[in-house]
């Protein structure tokens, strides 16, 4: 586990924020609205709050991150090379032929990936399985899935929510990116999923409020849920969707669309970094 001053985790913050604006650059595509709105929640659990070792990413206890929204994975690429699990340089070959750094993680190929991700709805599913398989193994791993707030209009969703409520499987922690926006607009007018809390309780889940872009919020939010006994916890991050920068912030237009060069010299002006 590093433990990183707020200070330090700032800046790694802004750093990681850099790194998934020049990636999705270099790649002439991806997704920046998704992974800038889920920089302090990464950050917050590679830095803080999990138990990981990057000399040996396949170590039986580690805690377990599954990255459901598997479209957001620049960010976790930026989180993963920035905590030592593989070569920063590498960012640079994100969607290319033979990288290990594809358009979904891959657990088969990228150091420090637990899950293989990207159909929506299935992280919290296996996560669930990894969390029933731990305590079967018994383990001391925690296991925590990041979801997006229009994933959760899938049905296999609240099947994996009932079934971690029964199991009682208070080592697993969901955490919504609840940004308000998907691919086709905003959550409220696509498919409603509101009282979301309320939801989650009623499903037997312990639910935490956090500010997504906070990390002292966020780091505290994570020690609540590791405390919490006989039921698993969610994290609900309130976050705003392309966070950082200013013309990417709450416009749907960024969620898979790649910055020109202009737009990337002026976010990466804005984040105080240069191409």
């Amino acid at each position: 586990m590093a433990s990183g001053s707020l200070a330090d985790m700032d800046a790694v913050a802004r750093q990681i924020r850099c790194d998934i604006i020049k990636m999705i650059h270099a790649a002439g595509s991806g997704h920046p609205g998704a992974s800038l709105s889920s920089v302090e929640i990464l950050t917050a659990l590679y830095f803080s709050v999990m138990k990981v070792d990057p000399e040996r990413p396949r170590w039986a206890e580690r805690d377990r991150f599954i990255l459901s929204k598997g479209h957001a994975c620049p960010v976790h690429y930026a989180a993963l090379a920035r905590r030592g699990f593989f070569p920063v340089e590498e960012l640079a070959t994100l969607r290319r032929i033979n990288s290990r750094l594809q358009g979904h993680p891959d657990m088969n190929k990228t150091p420090g990936v637990d899950m293989t991700s990207g159909s929506l709805g299935n992280g919290i599913s296996c996560a669930g399985g990894m969390a029933l398989a731990g305590k079967m193994d018994g383990l001391g791993s925690r296991i925590y899935v990041l979801l997006g707030d229009g994933e959760i209009q899938e049905g296999v969703v609240w099947e994996a929510a009932m079934t971690a409520a029964h199991y009682r499987l208070d080592n697993l922690c969901a955490i919504l990116n609840n940004n308000g926006l998907q691919l086709d607009g905003n959550t409220r007018d696509v498919m409603n999923i509101e009282p979301v809390a309320d939801k989650w309780r009623s499903f037997g889940w312990n639910v935490i409020d956090a500010d997504g872009h906070d990390l002292d919020s966020l780091v505290a939010a994570f020690d609540f849920a590791r405390r919490a006994k006989g039921q698993p916890s969610i994290v609900i991050a309130d976050t705003t969707k392309g966070r950082g920068v200013s013309f990417m912030e709450d416009e749907c237009d960024w969620h898979g669309r790649w910055p020109t060069v202009e737009e990337t010299e002026s976010a990466l002006l804005e984040l105080g970094d240069r191409p």
